[in-house]
Order: structure tokens, then sequence, then C-alpha cells
């Protein structure tokens, strides 16, 4: 059944201005996506200060080392990467062709802007969520409309603020969220969207996209697992898989979700991640730790501590002698011991400071474990020995994988970014970002010579030669 969708003027407006810009100048240059790389780079540096406050604001909380980190060191980072490499990104690549077929002719792919592209930016990340697929269709050539997330307004409003001064609006163009503009921004007839989000919501897009035939491209989220393998130590497991699962208080897609330790190590691990904690968050209220997004949040994860209790787990807060600021939504990091399936923390997505440990007897269990569920975005294995890491790698299927650490191949601008199957379809990020925004079109330069016409009707026995001939070759 079709579900009538009201879309705002201005989005309707907006669309129409971006077409024609980009029908004025189908096919813009090297100088001019360097200008608007460029210029992307001066956005973000030339605010990195009003950006940094804005998304402390819209957190509540937000630690400022990790926005300058994540999201403006980051983001520049790649920006100034698409530009050194953009030249070669978009040479029209070689194709071979058999000389006995099509004698003297080429084969080209070449590279080409689709037109206008429609991001959908989430609140975790949201400068770099922002920025990241904008560095990828400003290399391709096109111009693209940003919805920002409801979560993140003080930024979205800053960033239509500030975007007028660097580009016009027929290349970028940001919208705050607020009153179901959501399903309305993805109805649009895009020529691509790029959706950073959750599963479900992701499904709405895609329905709503297909009803265009708009093409997406789905970063989506799930249950990224971690295992530690016998011969890692279990300290340094601790250290770098809190690392990550404190960093932005847990609110990152590519966390670690939960994790695999050898029977009899439980008790090391959580002796290693409470000095961990006390360490580094000496004073968990100070600001180095960032609050949960808002409170429903933060009464969703305080709610699946409480089930997981009620269902038989063992609770372990990892924060000790101190106190969190609830009122801030400053939310301790907990371990959770014996999870179930039954537990909500085992279902879905968790989002926050909190880590389901489970234990293993073989690898074999844990792969058994993991194929059984949906396909993570991200998989970690901490192993020392290479053939046992390769093992992990080539018996599970995820979006992307660190070996010996967690989060760091999201940062790796050389590499895709992208899921697989609930967590995901497409890549982003360096080149594969680049081809994800353009179309390889496929050109055939015929030669001089035109062997077709030795096949041409009526056929008679040089065609049947010919035939023969090529099917010959092929068998």
């Amino acid at each position: 059944m079709n579900v009538q969708i009201n879309i705002p003027a201005e989005f309707v407006q907006c669309l129409e201005g971006q077409r024609a810009h980009f029908e004025a100048n189908r096919f813009p240059d090297h100088a001019q996506r360097v200008a608007d790389l460029k210029s992307l780079v001066r956005m973000v540096a030339d605010n990195r200060e009003q950006l940094v406050e804005a998304v402390n604001r819209d957190y509540g909380c937000r630690s400022r080392f990790e926005t300058l980190f994540a999201e403006i060191a980051v983001t520049l980072d790649g920006l100034r990467s698409a530009i050194k490499q953009l030249n070669k990104w978009m040479k029209p690549q070689k194709r071979h062709i058999d000389p006995l077929q099509l004698p003297l002719a080429k084969a080209r792919l070449i590279p080409q802007p689709i037109g206008v592209v429609g991001v959908v930016v989430p609140w975790n990340f949201p400068i770099a969520m922002a920025m990241h697929p904008l560095t990828c269709i400003f290399a391709a050539g096109n111009s693209a409309m940003v919805k920002m997330s409801e979560n993140s307004n003080h930024l979205a409003q800053l960033l239509r603020q500030l975007t007028p001064r660097y580009f016009p609006q027929g290349k970028l163009a940001f919208f705050a969220d607020g009153g179901g503009h959501g399903p309305a921004f993805t109805a649009l007839p895009f020529d691509h969207i790029f959706f950073t989000g959750s599963s479900a919501t992701g499904s709405a897009v895609m329905a709503n996209a297909a009803r265009n035939l708009t093409p997406v491209t789905l970063e989506l989220g799930g249950k990224s697992p971690a295992v530690v393998a016998p011969d890692f130590a279990i300290e340094t497991a601790a250290q770098r898989i809190l690392w990550a699962k404190m960093f932005n208080a847990g609110q990152v897609c590519t966390s670690v979700d939960y994790l695999f330790v050898p029977e009899g190590q439980v008790q090391a691990f959580i002796t290693a991640a409470k000095a961990y904690v006390a360490r580094h968050y000496p004073d968990i209220n100070r600001g180095d730790y960032t609050a949960i997004i808002d409170q429903r949040a933060y009464d969703r994860l305080q709610a699946s501590l409480a089930d997981a209790q009620s269902k038989g787990a063992r609770i372990v807060p990892l924060l000790e002698n101190q106190k969190p600021d609830a009122t801030r939504r400053i939310m301790a990091p907990h371990i959770v011991l014996n999870p179930s399936e039954a537990m909500d923390v085992m279902q879905r997505e968790i989002f926050g400071p909190i880590l389901p440990i489970k234990t293993y007897k073989t690898r074999e269990e844990v792969v058994a474990y993991i194929n059984s569920h949906p396909r993570p975005l991200a998989f970690y294995a901490y192993t020392r020995d290479r053939d046992l890491a390769d093992w992990y790698i080539y018996n599970t299927l995820s979006g992307g994988v660190t070996i010996n650490d967690s989060l760091l191949h999201v940062g790796v601008h050389s590499l895709p970014f992208g899921g697989i199957g609930n967590s995901g379809m497409g890549h982003y990020h360096g080149y594969e970002g680049f081809l994800a925004f353009s179309k390889l079109r496929p050109v055939l330069y015929q030669g001089p010579i035109r062997g077709i016409n030795m096949l041409l009707p009526p056929y008679g026995k040089l065609a049947d030669r010919v035939v023969n001939l090529l099917i010959g070759m092929k068998s």
C-alpha cells in the first residue's frame, strides 16, 4: 500500500536548484573538485571551535578531545587525502579487448558524477558523518542535500549558517530534523541516498528510495563482537577494549558490542578493566567522558542493565569510589556476565558503555555463535597467532576487521567502510567512496576495422567459420 508523504516545499525547491546547478556543469574538472574539497577544509578548520561547542551543547557533555580527534582531525585528514588522490581517481580506466573480436578498438571506464545526493546524518559523530560522505560526493563531482539528526539541532543550525559562506545552495545545503522531515527527505527523487543509522530506519529509507528507484548506501550498526584468544595478554586486551567501549560512552556503531573471553580469564579481564577506568577516568564527571545523548537513551540503557540482572546476569560496575552525575546523563561502564539470548543486551545493539562477556572453550564455539546471528558491522580478534587471526577472518563475515585493537580500521582512509546484510550495504571512504558516488560509464571506441562485418546476414560459410572459431576459442 502506498503511503502519502508530505514533502516540505523547501526540500523540493532545494532539489530543483541543485539539479539546475548540476545541469549547468555536469562534469566538474579536477580543479573545480579540488576547490570544493578545499572549501570543505576551510569550513571545518575555520569554525572548529564553534563546531565543537555545538556538538557539546547537543550532547550536554561531549568530550572536547573526542570531538577534535574523531570528528575534526579525522575529517580534515580524509579531505586532504582525497585532494592528493583525486587526479588518479578521476582518470579513465583501460579495459582489455580481444583484438580478434574487435580489432583496434579501445574500451574505457569513465567515472562520471551522478547528480544530487541526499545524505542522512546520525547524531553520534555528526560532523564526521556529514563530512566523510561529502568528501566522496564532492570528489566525484556531485551536489548534496544533508539532513541532520533531531539530536543535533545546535549543530544543524550552525551548519545552516556557515554553509552559504563557502558554497552556493546549488552545491550544498543542510537541513535540521523535526516534524517528520526524515521520511519526507528520503522520499525525494535523489540520484543516490546515503544513510547512516539503525537497521530499522535503514529499512524504511530503502523502502522510500525504492519508490523512485534511487540507489542507496546504508551504513547501519549491529552487534559487533570481539574475541580474546588464549595467547593474547588479557590486561592489554582489557585496556584496548575498554578504550573503545568508553570512547563516546560506547555510542559508536563499530564499538565492541559483546566479548568472548577464554574460560578462566574473566576475573583477570575485570580486574584489568577496573584498573583502566580508575587510571584514565579519575573524575568521570569532569568532561573527558561523554554523556549519553538524551534521557530516552539513558533510560533505555539503565533498563537494559535491570533486564539483564532480572534474568540472571551478574552486573559488574567498573567505576569504583565515584558517583556519575545522572542529571547530566553520565553513565558508568558496566560488564554483564552470564548473558543469555533472552536479555535485551544480547538482542539489539547496545550503543552505550555496557559490555556483555561470554566465555568459550574452542574457537569453533565463537564462530558458530557469531555466524548464527546477523552479520555485524565490525569484528575484532585479539591474538598474536597470525594463522588464528586469519582463521577468524575467513570463517566469519563482517563489515570490517581490526586485529589486536578495536575501532581503528574506521579511521584508515585507504580502507573502504561499509557493512553487509543487516549492518548495511555499499562502501565509502577513499577511492571506494569516490566510486560509490560515480557512474563508472563503460565506453567502447570502435576501431578503423569493423570485424562484425564478417557476420552480417545473409549468413554463409564465412559467418559459420567465424562463429565456430569464436566458440572454440571460448571452450
